[in-house]
C-alpha cells in the first residue's frame, strides 16, 4: 500500500497499512467494546472500505491514521493519527488527532504515546496551529487521554455530533483542543 511517513515512539511504530492489517483491524471493528463509543459494529467489507478510505485521505491530504505495531509484541494494535473531519461543526475546518486500540492493548499508555507523536507530526511537519479531539461526553477513557496530551476543553465548545441522532446516547460530544504554541 502507500507510502507513508513511520513515526516511532520508545514503543511503538506508526506506519503505513499492509494488507495483513485488514484482519486485525476488521476484528476490533467487531469488538463491541472497542465500538462502545463510535456507533455499531463494522462487517469486515465496511472495515475494508475504513482502510481505503484512510490511505486515499493520505494521499489527498498528507495527514491519516497511521496503523501501530508494538515491535516484537504485536505487529498490529490498531489506529492513530490525524485526519479532517467529514461533517459540518462549528469548530470545523479543523485537523483532529484520533484513535482506535484493539481493546486486548488497553491500559498501557499506547494510544497517548501514540497520540504524542502524531501531534508532534501535526505541529512539526504538518505545520498545523491548532488540533483537536472529541468524543461522546461518556467516553471517559478517550477524555482522559486527551488530557493526558495536554488538549483542554472549553464546555461551549461541545456539539452535539451531526452524525449520530439527537435521540441516541452518543450524540452529545466534547471538543478538545491543543495548540502548536502549548504542546508539550
Amino acid at each position: 500500500m502507500g507510502e507513508w511517513p513511520e513515526l516511532r515512539t520508545e514503543r511503538l511504530l506508526l506506519r503505513g497499512w499492509m494488507e495483513s492489517d485488514r484482519d486485525g483491524f476488521a476484528a476490533l471493528n467487531a469488538d463491541p467494546r472497542v465500538m462502545e463509543f463510535l456507533g455499531e459494529t463494522l462487517t469486515r467489507e465496511q472495515s475494508d472500505a475504513m482502510v481505503d478510505r484512510i490511505e486515499a485521505k493520505f494521499a489527498r491530504d498528507g495527514l491519516g491514521f497511521w496503523a501501530v505495531e508494538v515491535p516484537g509484541v504485536a505487529p498490529f494494535i490498531g489506529m492513530v493519527g490525524l485526519g479532517v473531519p467529514s461533517f459540518e461543526a462549528a469548530f470545523m475546518p479543523a485537523v483532529e488527532v484520533g484513535w482506535r486500540l484493539d481493546a486486548e492493548h488497553w491500559g498501557h499508555g499506547y494510544a497517548t504515546e501514540a497520540a504524542r507523536a502524531a501531534l508532534k507530526f501535526g505541529f512539526d511537519t504538518a505545520g498545523l496551529r491548532e488540533i483537536v479531539a472529541f468524543t461522546t461526553e461518556r467516553n471517559v477513557r478517550s477524555r482522559r487521554v486527551m488530557e493526558r496530551l495536554g488538549m483542554t476543553r472549553d464546555p461551549r465548545d461541545d456539539f452535539g455530533h451531526p452524525c449520530v441522532p439527537v435521540d441516541n446516547p452518543l450524540h452529545p460530544h466534547v471538543l478538545y483542543r491543543i495548540l502548536r504554541s502549548s504542546a508539550p
